[in-house]
């Protein structure tokens, strides 16, 4: 699962993308890194265990090249956007005068509008080739009841598209998932947009309010993040960083709700395994039965299922020790069949 971080030049992406992966992009290319999912929950496990070494969930970024105001000059970038799973892009929203804006002034309601558009576009016009293509091809590659089947999906996309809205929220049957899943699609893919603020910004909600409701249609998720902010947080030991955040009245950097955001957004959650050789974090899909989430650890342990012994993370807390939540009857056996829950602590046993 990999997340694309595009946007227009100077917005600040290449510190956001510094700051999340600890890469600093370079070249003019699309560039891959690692970003450490900055999750509460781990860091007071790590403060219970101890353990000798630790490893957090983490997130597939990729650093993409700058957009251009002139859509025709994309074409390259948003072919690299249909090989990410969830788009991060990055706007404007912070003034300085010693930073130029490709426009020349500074609009993020501007800057997200044209991003949108350009995407509905492409995907309009790839139906419109589609459509073309069908016409060309029924009765001779294409049978006339296939023909017809997906020529009404895709005028229904069409006018779906057409009404202001992405195809993320689109329903599809099994078999029109087949009819299209392959197909480049850029809105079907669910987008993150982070407003990269002023420090005068900082807390105030009201921008993201109000661009969340205007691009309520589009299924858009919007943070607000100062990256200059974030940059200077991310040099301060514990101590100085905890009175930094206090000054600001905030609870937590925003790069870390930042790193959760995305994660939910590719539709990941974590389960914990503890001890005081190791606390980790492991990524399984929402949803996932605990045979799979097993899976995620070794294969064999899915092949060889029989149970799992469950803690939650919350009463894990609260009692303070594992014998304390054994002693409260809190340890849970959970067969095949458990879906297994976001920050659920794991123990399986299994056989092959």
């Amino acid at each position: 699962m990999k997340l694309g971080m595009v946007g227009l030049p100077q917005v600040g992406k290449k510190t956001l993308f510094e700051l999340l992966t600890g890469v600093s992009p370079g070249m003019d290319r699309p560039l891959p890194g690692l970003a450490d999912v900055r999750d509460q929950r781990f860091d007071k496990l790590v403060d219970m265990y101890i353990p000798k070494k630790i490893t957090p969930a983490q997130i597939d970024f990729v650093m993409l090249p700058d957009m251009d105001t002139q859509a025709e000059r994309n074409r390259e970038l948003f072919q690299h956007l249909e090989r990410v799973d969830v788009i991060c892009y990055v706007a404007r929203a912070f003034e300085d005068d010693t930073v130029f804006h490709v426009d020349g002034d500074v609009s993020s309601e501007r800057d997200i509008n044209t991003f949108a558009e350009e995407l509905e576009l492409g995907d309009l016009i790839f139906i419109e080739k589609r459509l073309e293509r069908i016409e060309k091809e029924v009765g001779r590659k294409i049978e006339p009841a296939v023909a017809d089947k997906e020529r009404d999906l895709l005028m229904r996309m069409k006018d779906y598209l057409e009404d202001g809205r992405t195809l993320v929220s689109f329903t599809l049957t099994e078999e029109e998932e087949r009819i299209i899943g392959s197909y480049p699609f850029l809105t079907r893919k669910p987008v993150v947009v982070v407003l990269n603020v002023g420090e005068g910004e900082i807390g105030d909600e009201g921008l993201v309010a109000q661009l969340s409701e205007e691009h309520a249609s589009r299924s858009y998720r919007l943070i607000a993040i100062s990256a200059q902010v974030e940059q200077e947080i991310s040099q301060l030991d514990d101590e100085e960083r905890s009175a930094f955040l206090e000054d600001l009245g905030i609870e937590s950097a925003a790069i870390d709700r930042l790193t959760l955001l995305c994660y939910e957004t590719l539709g990941l959650i974590s389960f914990f395994t503890v001890g005081e050789d190791e606390v980790r974090a492991w990524t399984i899909r929402n949803g996932s039965k605990a045979p799979q989430a097993g899976r995620a650890i070794h294969q064999d342990i899915e092949r060889g299922f029989i149970r799992s012994e469950v803690m939650r993370y919350d009463e894990l807390i609260e009692l303070g020790s594992e014998q304390k939540v054994k002693e409260a009857g809190k340890l849970t056996q959970k067969g095949k069949d458990h879906v297994v829950e976001d920050g659920e602590i794991h123990h399986f046993l299994f056989k092959v």
